[in-house]
């Protein structure tokens, strides 16, 4: 799938309703698995990927089958061609600092996917790194860079929408961050 500008994601509280949700997710509708594996306090995550209607569909069928075992889910339709890098963990920053750093902590790995999303959507910003609830308690953290103002109106963006989905859990703008700070994505 090379151009994926739609996904669903689940997390579920446990492992193996997390395989058997994949299996309906796939069943139900034509989408493809991007992520799906156990991650920190044995939650299981899955990310499809798919038109709007399968995508949509897929999650459906999913819901059908995990019932009490979904810990959330959401669709996030036109992804921003920035989030699967930074999901990856495939982004650099490159050698020159940048004039801020804008952090974003979420409740889930979940709302962390939207929250990089609308960031990236709302602030000419770079979006290096999606980190998914291992080694964190379950958590989502986003990070991203560029001017000061920039980072400000994407973190602004970022913080609206999990303050109103109640899944915010912190976040930060560092004004021209040290060198030191950065230097794991550099």
């Amino acid at each position: 799938m090379d151009n994926i500008n739609n996904i669903g994601i689940m997390e579920l509280g446990s492992l193996a309703a997390g395989y058997r949700v994949e299996d309906a997710l796939l069943k139900t509708a034509p989408v493809s698995i991007l992520i799906a594996r156990p991650i920190c306090s044995g939650k299981f995550l899955i990310v499809v990927a798919g038109s709007v209607a399968s995508v949509k569909a897929s999650l459906a069928g999913g819901i059908r089958v995990g019932g009490e075992s979904i810990i959330e889910h959401r669709i996030i339709n036109n992804l921003h061609p920035a989030v699967l890098p930074a999901l990856g963990l495939a982004v650099e920053i490159g050698t020159e600092l940048p004039g801020a750093l804008g952090i974003v902590e979420t409740f889930s790995a979940a709302a962390a996917v939207e929250a990089a999303d609308a960031a990236v959507k709302n602030a000419p910003i770079g979006l290096f790194r999606i980190h998914l609830a291992m080694a964190m308690g379950g958590k989502g953290l986003v990070l991203f860079c560029g001017g000061l103002g920039d980072v400000r109106a994407g973190l602004d963006a970022a913080v609206a929408v999990m303050a109103e989905s109640g899944m915010l859990a912190g976040s930060a703008l560092i004004s021209a961050p040290s060198a030191e700070l950065l230097r794991e994505y550099m």
